[in-house]
């Protein structure tokens, strides 16, 4: 079974992602290979971020990888919080996150948004990158115990409740990280 490393310390996103590759794939975390470092994400968009976090991988362990950035991405906001989706209020409190973002959006009557991923996945010397997104909505109040994140405040388009409503089986049909993983999966099944 082909390994590969996936960039990330998130236990949420670890599971979400072995969840959608099952037995095709065996995925090891940054702890797994005694990676503890806080790898910078220092670039202004998504697809630099998820780059820098691959490519340091590759660089200092050698190993096959892959790596993701996203965020929430809210239309009459002009993007916000974007890549700064997980320290929108100044720390990594996503309730003080979801705080702002819905102080932000009080009277406001478009309430569009979308979730987007980029995957960078690094095999050898070549670098391929997936792009997942879903739109939907932002709703006022909080809404679900499940998912993490924005999810209690992100209903996707077509849907009359939030992720953090849904089992993680129904979410991970449908979100902006199952749609990269599986372009993921569908290249490396092709490879």
């Amino acid at each position: 079974m082909q390994q590969l490393v996936f960039a990330t310390n998130n236990e949420h996103k670890l599971a979400e992602v072995q969840a959608m590759v099952k037995d095709l794939f065996s995925i090891r975390s940054l702890s797994d290979i005694q990676c503890n470092v806080d790898i910078p994400e220092t670039a202004d968009t998504f697809e630099g971020n998820a780059s820098l976090k691959s490519e340091y991988i590759q660089s200092h362990y050698g190993l096959n990888c892959f790596a993701d950035d996203s965020g929430l991405e809210v239309a009459v906001l002009n993007g916000e919080p974007g890549v700064y989706s997980a320290r929108y209020g100044g720390s990594r409190d996503m309730e003080k996150n979801i705080d702002l973002l819905l102080s932000k959006l009080v009277g406001e009557t478009n309430r569009k948004a979308q979730f987007r991923t980029v995957i960078s996945l690094r095999l050898e010397a070549e670098e391929h990158l997936f792009e997942g997104l879903v739109k939907g909505t932002i709703v006022s109040e909080r809404s679900g115990a499940g998912g993490f994140g924005y999810d209690p405040i992100f209903i996707p388009d077509g849907y009359a409740k939030t992720f953090a409503e849904m089992s993680s089986q129904e979410k991970n049909q449908i979100s902006h990280r199952a749609v990269a993983i599986q372009k993921l999966v569908t290249f490396l099944k092709n490879r």
